[in-house]
C-alpha cells in the first residue's frame, strides 16, 4: 500500500511539538514525525546502506524535551544513524574515533568473528583517540538488532543506535509500513557522576519509599511487614537502581514532551521494531486500543503471539505489527519498570494529533519470590510441582518436560523441601523465611551457600535465593494484574526447528549475585577483576546452562556471538534469544551450542551492573587433538 505524505503538513506538525523539529544533531529515522522507513534500503530516511559504511564517533550536544546537554554520537546525531543492511553481503564499517579517549563499537546481536565484535579488552583493544578501526564480516542473518559503545559509559551518553537487516529473499513478515522505536533513558548528569552516587548509597535515585500515607492508603506494607525488611536491611521499593529522578524516558531520542510521532494510514498493517538501548531501565510497552502480534523476538521470527503488553528488558528487541483500524491518534505508552516515569509517542494518521496520556500506574513492591523464596505461600510459581500428600511431587503440566527431568521445577506453597536446602525442618527455618524470629535466622538462610557451592564467600554476595523458582511464565514485576494479557517467554515459539537439537551433555549453573548497599554486582560472587580463567566450552558441545538471580533485580543478561534457545517447554520450537531477562528471586534456563570460536563477553546488559563487575568472558576453543 502506498501513502501519500504532504512535505508541507509534515513539517508544520513536527514544528507543532514545541521540541527541536528537523535539527541535524537528530538522524532522519527519528526525526519528530516520521512517515515510516521505506520497504527497500536505500530509500529510506536517512539510513547508511551498501557494503562500505563511515562512523564518527564525536561530542554534541543533544537536545531533549526543548534542554540542551552534552552527548556523545555518530556522523553529529544521537542516537546514532540507522544501519540498514541486508543478509548475505559483506560490510565495512570504518569506525572513526574523534575523541579524547578510547572507544568501541558493539553489534548487538550480530553473528561475525570475535575480533570484529567490539569489546576492548575481550575481542580487540578499541579503537584509539583520534584513529579508525574498520569492522570488516559477512552478514548472515535478518531482523532488527542495534549497535553502541562498549567503552566505560559512552552508551550513556547516546552512543547507540538500530541495526535493520533485510532478509536475502522476500520478507516473511507482511506490512505497509514499518518504524524503529528506540527506547532509551537520558539523565543530564554524567554518567561517572550517576555510577559515584550508586556507590556512596544505592538506592540513592529511589524516591519512591514507603512512607505512612502509603500505608494508611493501603499502597504500601503495613508496620509488621516492614519491620521484617528492614531486618533483612532490604526495601521492597528498590525495584531500579537509576529513575525517573535523574532520567527522561526516550523513544528516538525524543523526550515525553516532544512527543516522537510516527504516521500509518487507517486499515494498514504497520510493525513496529522495538529496541530497549537504554543503560538502566526496563520497560513495560503498551498501546491502548491496539493489540501488539509479537513476529520475532531478539530479531528472529517467532510464531505470532498477540498480547496487549509486553515487557522489554535491555538489550532486547522484539518486531510486533499493529493494524490501527480508527482515524484517531494512538499513545504509545512505555513505563519504567519501577514506574517512575515513562517514555511516550504517538501513532496517528496525520501530523499534529495526539492522543490521551493515561497516568503512570502504581509502583510494584517487591515480594517473597522476588526474594528468591518462590516456593512459599501464595507466591508459588506456575511451574512448579504439587506434592501429594505423603508422598513425591507429582508433575505439573505447566512444568516445561525438560525442566521436569532435570528437576528445575520446585514445590509450591507447603511443600518446601527443607532437606534440598541445606538444613532442617526447624522453627528457625521458618523464622528465616519471615515467620517470625530474628534477623540472625533471617541472614542465616539468605546467606546458606550450602544452597549455592558455586558461589564465592565475598562481600559481592548480599543474599542467596534459598527456594529460586522458573519465572517465564510471568510477565514481570508489576504486571500480574493488570487486567489484560502481559507476553511471557513461554509464550514465545520459533517460527522454524531450531538448527541444533541434540541434548546437552553437560550443564551448569551460574548465580547472579550482588551487594546493594555496596552497589557491587558479579557473577558466583565474583566481579570481572577477580576472575582468573573464562568460562570455557569446546566448539560445537551443547551445554545446559541455569542462570540463578540471588538479587532482588531483574538482570538482562547477553551472550556476545551467540544465540541460545530458552527451555520453556517447545522442544525443537525453542525460541532463541541472545538475551534474556532474569526475574528477580528467579531462574533462566537455556541451551547453548557453543558454535562460535574465540573470546566472548558475557555479562549484564544493566550498564553500570556491567562496569561495577558482572561480566565473565566465555571463550570457545576448538577440540583438542
Amino acid at each position: 500500500m502506498t501513502t501519500t505524505i504532504d512535505r508541507r503538513a509534515l513539517l508544520r506538525g513536527a514544528a507543532s511539538l514545541g521540541g527541536a523539529a528537523l535539527l541535524p544533531a537528530v538522524p532522519g529515522w527519528a526525526q519528530p514525525m516520521s512517515a515510516g522507513l521505506a520497504a527497500s534500503p536505500g530509500t529510506g530516511p536517512a539510513a547508511l546502506t551498501g557494503s562500505d559504511i563511515r562512523l564518527r564517533i564525536a561530542h554534541q550536544t543533544m537536545t531533549v524535551d526543548g534542554r540542551s546537554g552534552h552527548a556523545i554520537g555518530i556522523n553529529g546525531s544521537a542516537p546514532a544513524p540507522l544501519i540498514r543492511l541486508r543478509e548475505g553481503e559483506t560490510v565495512r564499517l570504518h569506525v572513526e574515533n574523534t575523541l579524547g579517549e578510547d572507544s568501541s563499537i558493539h553489534w548487538h546481536g550480530l553473528l561475525l568473528p570475535f575480533h570484529m565484535d567490539g569489546v576492548p579488552g575481550v575481542s580487540f583493544p578499541g579503537i584509539a583517540p583520534r584513529s579508525t578501526f574498520t569492522y570488516d564480516f559477512p552478514v548472515i542473518q535478518s531482523g532488527t538488532y542495534w549497535y553502541h559503545s562498549h567503552s566505560g559509559l559512552q552508551e550513556q551518553m547516546g552512543l547507540y543506535g538500530p541495526i535493520v537487516i533485510d532478509p536475502a529473499g522476500a520478507d516473511p513478515i507482511v506490512s505497509d509500513r514499518e518504524h524503529v522505536i528506540m527506547l532509551s533513558d537520558h539523565s543530564r548528569l554524567h554518567p561517572h557522576a550517576i555510577f559515584r552516587k550508586l556507590k556512596q548509597q544505592g538506592g540513592y535515585f529511589n524516591y519512591q519509599k514507603q512512607t505512612l500515607a502509603g500505608v494508611l492508603a493501603g499502597r504500601d506494607q503495613s508496620a509488621g511487614e516492614r519491620a521484617r525488611w528492614g531486618a533483612m536491611r532490604m526495601d521492597p521499593t528498590d525495584v531500579a537502581d537509576v529513575t525517573g529522578a535523574t532520567y527522561t524516558y526516550l523513544v528516538n531520542g525524543h523526550g515525553p514532551r516532544d512527543n516522537w510521532t510516527g504516521l500509518f494510514a487507517v486499515g494498514e498493517r504497520v510493525r513496529l521494531r522495538l529496541v530497549n538501548a537504554s543503560a538502566m531501565t526496563t520497560f513495560n510497552l503498551r498501546i491502548p486500543g491496539l493489540r501488539l502480534t509479537v513476529v520475532q523476538a531478539d530479531g528472529l521470527p517467532v510464531r505470532p503471539v498477540t498480547v496487549d503488553e509486553l515487557q522489554i528488558a535491555v538489550a532486547e528487541t522484539y518486531d510486533v505489527i499493529v493494524e490501527p483500524a480508527e482515524n484517531r491518534a494512538y499513545t504509545l505508552v512505555a513505563e519504567s519498570v519501577d514506574r517512575s516515569g515513562m517514555a511516550r509517542a504517538t501513532l496517528a494518521p496525520r501530523p499534529g494529533m495526539v492522543g490521551a496520556v493515561p497516568p503512570l500506574r502504581r509502583r510494584p513492591l517487591a515480594d517473597m519470590k522476588d526474594m528468591g523464596m518462590g516456593g512459599m505461600g501464595a507466591a508459588a510459581t506456575p511451574a512448579a510441582t504439587t506434592a501429594p500428600a505423603g508422598g513425591t511431587a507429582a508433575a505439573d503440566p505447566a512444568c516445561p518436560p525438560e525442566h521436569a527431568a532435570m528437576g528445575h521445577c520446585t514445590p509450591k506453597a507447603g511443600t518446601m523441601d527443607h532437606a534440598a536446602m541445606g538444613h532442617a525442618a526447624t522453627a528457625t527455618d521458618h523464622a528465616a523465611m519471615g515467620h517470625g524470629g530474628g534477623q540472625h535466622a533471617m541472614d542465616h538462610s539468605m546467606r546458606d551457600f550450602t544452597n549455592a557451592p558455586e558461589v564465592a564467600k565475598t562481600p559481592t554476595v548480599q543474599t542467596i535465593s534459598p527456594m529460586p523458582v522458573d519465572r517465564t511464565g510471568e510477565p514481570g514485576q508489576g504486571l500480574d494484574d493488570v487486567g489484560h494479557r502481559v507476553l511471557v517467554y513461554r509464550d514465545l515459539v520459533a517460527l522454524e526447528r531450531n538448527p541444533d537439537v541434540r541434548p546437552p551433555t553437560r550443564e551448569m549453573r551460574i548465580h547472579l549475585t550482588g551487594n546493594m548497599e555496596r552497589y557491587m554486582w558479579a557473577f558466583d560472587g565474583k566481579k570481572l577483576n577477580e576472575v582468573t580463567a573464562p568460562i570455557a566450552f569446546t566448539k560445537g558441545e551443547r551445554v545446559r546452562i541455569t542462570l540463578v538471580n540471588d538479587t532482588m533485580m531483574g538482570h538482562p543478561i547477553h551472550l556476545h556471538g551467540h544465540f541460545f534457545e530458552l527451555v520453556t517447554g517447545h522442544g525443537d520450537h525453542a525460541p532463541r534469544k541472545h538475551t534474556v531477562q532474569v526475574q528477580p528471586g528467579g531462574t533462566v534456563t537455556f541451551d547453548l551450542t557453543a558454535d562460535a570460536v574465540g573470546d566472548w563477553a558475557f555479562h549484564c546488559h544493566l550498564l553500570y551492573h556491567m562496569h561495577a563487575g558482572m561480566m565473565q568472558v566465555v571463550s570457545v576453543r576448538e577440540a583438542a587433538a
